[in-house]
């Protein structure tokens, strides 16, 4: 660290040796974040990643037990892909999350009947402005890049939605490295989560996102750097 820099931004790790005993893990954590917040308010709010990594923590997430009926589940980002594409995130948490007595949380999509996230961003963003704000809690990814949601390096929306202090909380992103367009939750909301979790798996990401705790070009930096506490990093070799 170079003299007069700031010090590295601070992480909370929470390492397993394998996934199973990871996704419960986290699992349990996101659970009790979920009940302090009912204990205090009517609803709590829970917004997650897809790909492929959450699934067995999602599966898991489903089995523990909370007023689920209370409790309002939405999504950090969002391929522009149809109701029930293999890719799209809400498929992943419809098959997974939502399933049992979670079934009965209620489901914010990003996507909506539109040709593109640009025709569909005044509704999708109407459906965020409802959700009672701040997030409880947010449960992200982060790619190789060091992109979070779709918050991808090149993204052609990627400083507006980086902006600390922009007024918009969806923006459509496209990016070299994101396949379909997207949609995402901006910086300025995922920040605002009273408890952030993340997790990764292998050693790459480990070491990109310990990178990232003073390089600022990687997009997940932005959110290390906002949040109020640490982020709890929840991490498998």
């Amino acid at each position: 660290m170079a003299a007069g820099a700031p010090p590295p931004i601070p992480l909370r790790w929470h390492t397993q040796a394998a996934m199973p005993a990871l996704a419960a893990a986290l699992a349990d954590a996101v659970a009790a974040a979920l009940r302090n917040a009912l204990a205090s308010r009517d609803r709590a709010t829970l917004a997650l990643s897809g790909g492929t990594t959450p699934g067995p923590f999602l599966d898991a997430l489903a089995t523990r037990t909370l007023d689920w009926a209370r409790v309002i589940v939405t999504l950090a980002d969002e391929r522009w892909v149809p109701v029930g594409h293999p890719r799209a995130n809400a498929t992943l948490v419809r098959e997974t999350l939502l399933q049992g007595p979670a079934a009965v949380a209620r489901f914010v999509p990003l996507y909506v009947e539109a040709p593109t996230p640009e025709a569909g961003l005044v509704e999708v963003a109407a459906g965020i402005d409802a959700l009672p704000l701040p997030l409880d809690v947010v449960v992200l990814g982060m790619g190789e890049d060091g992109h979070i949601a779709s918050l991808f390096p090149g993204g052609d929306h990627l400083a507006a939605a980086l902006d600390p202090h922009t007024p918009a909380r969806v923006l459509p992103m496209r990016a070299p490295a994101a396949g379909e367009p997207r949609i995402t939750l901006t910086l300025p909301v995922l920040a605002a989560a009273r408890s952030a979790f993340l997790l990764i798996t292998g050693e790459h990401k480990r070491a990109v996102l310990e990178r990232a705790r003073d390089d600022a070009s990687l997009p997940v930096h932005a959110l290390l750097a906002r949040v109020s506490a640490p982020v709890a990093v929840y991490w498998a070799p």
